[in-house]
């Protein structure tokens, strides 16, 4: 992964930790439903951009680099590894 990719992913990553904690005190504190649930889908956002950024670094990277000097197989396993993906997730 790129340095750069690495480091906005890793501060996202922080300020999601605090957000959690943030959702977190607010359950603790009995604070109503709805505003849970907003502050929630603010994770599940922010954690989705957290993984588009990663699979971006991950095309410009691993898969080019498989598709520019990798074998058949190698191709094949990163194509592999993306339909996975893509069928885990709602990117």
């Amino acid at each position: 992964m790129k340095t750069n990719v690495k480091k906005d992913c890793g501060k996202r990553l922080n300020y999601l930790i605090g957000h959690l904690k943030g959702v977190k005190k607010m359950l603790d504190e009995d604070r109503y439903c709805i505003d849970i649930i907003q502050q929630n889908l603010g994770v599940i956002s922010a954690l989705q951009k957290v993984n588009e950024c990663i699979l971006k670094s991950h095309f410009e990277t691993c898969v080019s680099n498989a598709i520019k000097f990798g074998n058949r197989k190698e191709r094949e396993k990163k194509l592999k590894e993306l339909t996975g993906i893509f069928k885990r997730s709602k990117m």
